[in-house]
């Protein structure tokens, strides 16, 4: 296989790493530095992270055990694959969306079932059904054991219809996992949706609108017993 590379060009707006071009302002710098002071370096942190997640889990109303931290979504992306993926389970996502999705899918030895974006570049009911189908026929009960739905999606940026979620949270036999890595560009969340769907997970991170790429912080957004 190929690695996933995206080249660090020298330009103010990095689209293809998608960056923001301003830095954090200079008050969050110096309360990130004074913060830095009081760590104490030769003692591990507390391995459950437990008050950032309760902190982020007051961001978006809550508990600290439906929060779960990685180093950037891309990590908690391969966690998800890692439990729930593998040999003989598949994958479905819907093209043209996140290259990761399947590139950390095919490492795990997870299969991959894609089907194609309309010409709106959203989400059809003919492609949730194709996805459905096909990961049954191929790969039998319950696949696939992952939908990936990116929204706002990464290229195109659409936002998906709610329907269209609620339609695949209530149809397909595993997770929902809908990345929200643009979530603040969007007008709501599919967090909204968590308390009446036990198999949806929501994956969101710093690295965008809050310009916090080189902290490395991502988050998943789920049921407990999921995570």
């Amino acid at each position: 296989m190929a690695g996933y590379h995206s080249p660090q060009l020298e330009a103010r707006f990095r689209l293809n790493t998608n960056e923001a071009p301003e830095a954090p302002p200079e008050s969050f710098v110096e309360a990130a530095s004074a913060a830095l002071g009081a760590i104490a370096f030769n003692r591990y942190p507390d391995r459950m992270a437990g008050e950032l997640r309760r902190r982020i889990g007051e961001l978006h109303g809550v508990a600290a055990e439906a929060v779960y931290c990685a180093n950037g979504s891309n990590e908690v992306l391969q966690s998800l694959l890692l439990a729930y993926g593998g040999p003989g389970r598949a994958a479905a996502l819907f093209e043209p969306t996140y290259a990761l999705h399947r590139h950390i899918a095919e490492v795990t030895g997870t299969a991959v079932v894609s089907a194609d974006r309309g010409t709106d570049l959203l989400v059809a009911d003919s492609a949730v059904d194709e996805v459905l189908a096909t990961g049954r026929a191929r790969h039998g009960e319950p696949n696939p054991s992952i939908v990936f739905l990116c929204s706002p999606n990464n290229p195109t940026g659409r936002l998906e219809p709610r329907r269209t979620l609620e339609r695949l949270l209530a149809e397909a036999p595993g997770l929902v996992v809908v990345d929200e890595a643009y979530g603040q560009f969007a007008p709501r969340s599919a967090i909204e949706l968590l308390r009446e769907h036990p198999n949806l997970v929501v994956v969101r991170t710093f690295s965008k609108t809050w310009s916090l790429a080189g902290l490395r912080l991502g988050y998943a957004v789920a049921d407990p017993g999921v995570l």
